[in-house]
């Protein structure tokens, strides 16, 4: 992909411009294109690489986010009862995920699944009566729900050994715990993925990419268009660049330049940056031991970004494990960003957010500074409660990528801080972006089929409908009301993405 580099520059107009190469950006100029090949659109990334950020495969824990696992999205209500509801809107978004890559795979667009998605269960695993109990409940309500079929619970220490035998070595017998299991997880290398997609619009699209090329402002014009100022890194040429709708997929770079567009509602948006660190083991001896995505219950004042987890991944076809995530802190909104990042992007439209979300937020603030001035040693105690005997040397540190938290306003405290990923539109429907971190990749169909919903309503309706549905059969239809269609779509993924449960 290195379009930037056969000296070619951006026309000064085009009918889309998406700012960014992560997987947003290319899912969404993949869906465009498809419906309407002749629009004019182009793709700038500021890197050398598509997929260098929020989407590389280490950025990111690579869980398809089914809501399989993910504690946090099932919360115990006052009453006792469990609600699933999110959970099954995280389900059913993973499920349009899997229908539009079984689609690319289908048109031949995109090739070989197994390069970026792996079978591997997913597992929640809970400590002491209390949790225990928990998870039984919530193994009984989901699964009444067609999307949750097939999840087993125990808490019998020999089925465990058999499903984590890596986790239960040397683990007292009298220790209480439980674990669900769905053998449907996924592991996911989105950065994979999202460089399949991007090989296809270069090279078999209309679509321009251009590398090393970063939007520096976004401006709104009198006729409703946008105008942008775009940076060649390479050659440190500045021009103009105008477009009709503008997307912003540019991971914490976003926020800044939704802010630079002036549209109301950027108003009061703030950013938390929040980094983090994984153990990670290439042992292959461990590996061979533990074949799951092993998921727990945050600790006490940690976001659920940070809930500890064990997990397989497989990335180019290496196998290795991951432990973590370990929090940091950088004033940085992308990895390779600038530490005045954080102090540029307060102004006096969100200064009352920041400093609310703040006020009400100083246990994490406590939470996140014990974590960064954690030792390598002392995560590796952490891990010793997954792991009994874990050794410092099986394991290397290893920086996952910046996420940027957003901040709302809130008007009872001032600000909010959101831990999910959140969608802003202006009026007009000419401009979105994409602000948040988790679920993120693993819903990015979903999150950009909303955009044009939001932004393209009359034509996804209209003339975009019959390929829409020929993408996403499913679409319209609610999974978790249709048990018949369910399985159609998830025997039909299945088989596509070669997957084995």
């Amino acid at each position: 992909m290195s379009q930037t580099l056969t000296g070619r520059t951006p026309k000064p107009k085009y009918d889309v411009v998406l700012i960014g190469g992560g997987i947003m950006s290319t899912t969404l100029a993949t869906l465009l294109h498809e419906f309407d090949p002749n629009l004019e659109i182009a793709i700038f990334e500021r890197l050398g690489r598509f997929a260098k950020e929020s989407t590389a495969a280490w950025n990111n824990a690579g869980t398809g986010h089914s809501a399989f696992c993910e504690l946090n999205y099932t919360p115990e209500m006052p009453d006792g009862t469990i609600d699933i509801s999110k959970a099954e809107s995280i389900a059913e978004q993973f499920e349009i995920s899997k229908q539009f890559w079984s689609y690319l795979l289908t048109k031949g667009y995109i090739q070989q699944p197994k390069d970026f998605i792996n079978s591997c269960p997913h597992m929640s695993l809970v400590f002491g009566e209390k949790d225990a109990d928990y998870l039984k409940k919530r193994h009984e309500k989901m699964s009444e729900s067609i999307l949750f079929k097939g999840m087993k619970f125990t808490a019998d220490h020999e089925k465990l050994k058999e499903w984590i035998p890596l986790v239960m070595s040397k683990r007292n017998g009298s220790e209480v715990m439980a674990a669900t299991k769905m053998d449907m997880g996924t592991d996911v290398n989105f950065g994979t993925l999202t460089r399949k997609m991007g090989r296809h619009l270069l090279e078999d699209s209309n679509v321009e990419v251009f590398l090393y090329h970063e939007v520096k402002d976004i401006d709104p014009k009198e006729d409703g268009t946008w105008e942008m100022k775009v940076k060649d890194r390479i050659h440190n040429h500045k021009q103009e660049v105008e477009a009709n709708f503008v997307f912003i997929g540019a991971g914490g770079y976003a926020l800044p330049l939704l802010d630079s567009s002036d549209i109301k509602e950027s108003e009061g948006y703030g950013g938390f940056p929040v980094s983090g660190e994984w153990l990670v083991s290439y042992n292959q001896e461990l590996v061979e031991k533990h074949h799951a995505k092993v998921y727990t219950q945050a600790t006490v004042d940690a976001p659920p970004m940070s809930v500890p987890h064990l997990d397989l991944r497989i990335i180019d076809g290496k196998k290795a494990l991951l432990f973590g995530p370990f929090a940091g802190f950088s004033t940085k909104f992308l990895k390779e960003g600038s530490y005045l990042d954080l102090p540029e992007s307060v102004n006096t439209k969100n200064i009352r957010s920041l400093f609310g979300a703040w006020w009400h937020n100083i246990p994490l603030t406590k939470y996140l500074i014990q974590q960064v001035a954690m030792t390598k040693a002392q995560r590796i105690q952490h891990l010793r409660e997954f792991i009994k005997d874990a050794k410092e040397e099986d394991w290397e540190l290893k920086v996952a990528g910046q996420r940027v938290q957003i901040i709302k306003k809130d008007e009872e405290n001032g600000g909010k801080l959101e831990f999910g990923t959140e969608v802003v539109v202006n009026k007009k429907g000419t401009i979105a972006s994409l602000l948040g971190a988790s679920p993120g990749a693993s819903t990015a169909v979903y999150a950009m089929l909303n955009v044009l919903e939001r932004c393209f309503p009359e034509k996804l309706h209209g003339e975009w409908k019959e390929k829409l549905m020929e993408m996403i059969p499913s679409y319209g239809q609610k999974l978790v009301a249709n048990p018949e269609l369910t399985e159609k779509i998830r025997n039909y993924t299945k088989e596509k993405l070669q997957l084995k449960y």
